[in-house]
């Protein structure tokens, strides 16, 4: 589904405190497991995610810059906590903290993704939407994708520098 194909609602769904989002990916992204929690928020079927790549949930409202952190910190074997914004199949959105880690096999290669997702906190969903939004607005000022989240990553990076945290630590002041 391209960009331009997605509809959003503008309604937010909410999940539980006590619920847990739960999915498993191969290492290119590919969903190999989704819970019930998952399959519920998302409004998919378990045969329409296994094997469909993750982003099937991205929100077009969510900067590439911040899956781009994500992605090189797991892959380079680290753990994350990271707010997102996903879309549900109908075009709704909500917010997750997730907490994605790598899983390796007996030799130290990364065989899969695990990720755990919470209900956030809803100042700190306010805060991050800000931020997001920000990042948004840098990545569509440029013409070049990629120039435009590399910029994105840059200004988040800078701003973290400045506050003299990394990206995790940040994420828990939310």
């Amino acid at each position: 589904m391209s960009k331009q194909d997605v509809h959003l609602t503008g309604v937010e769904r909410t999940f539980g405190r006590d619920e847990i989002i739960v999915s498993k990916t191969d290492p290119k992204g590919r969903i190999i497991y989704a819970n019930e929690v998952f399959l519920n928020i998302a409004s998919y079927t378990e045969d329409e995610v296994l094997g469909a790549p993750h982003s099937i949930i991205r929100h077009p409202d969510m900067p590439r810059c911040v899956f781009k952190l994500l992605w090189d910190t797991i892959e380079s074997g680290k753990e994350i906590f990271a707010y997102v914004l996903n879309r549900a199949k109908n075009g709704d959105h909500y917010w997750v903290l997730a907490h994605v880690t790598p899983t390796f096999d007996g030799t130290g290669k990364i065989v899969s993704y695990h990720s755990n997702r919470r209900s956030p906190r809803r100042e700190a969903v306010i805060k991050a939407d800000a931020l997001y939004r920000e990042l948004l607005a840098i990545e569509q000022a440029h013409s070049d994708r990629k120039a435009g989240m590399d910029a994105a990553l840059q200004a988040m990076v800078s701003k973290l520098q400045a506050a003299g945290i990394p990206y995790d630590e940040f994420v828990f002041t939310l």
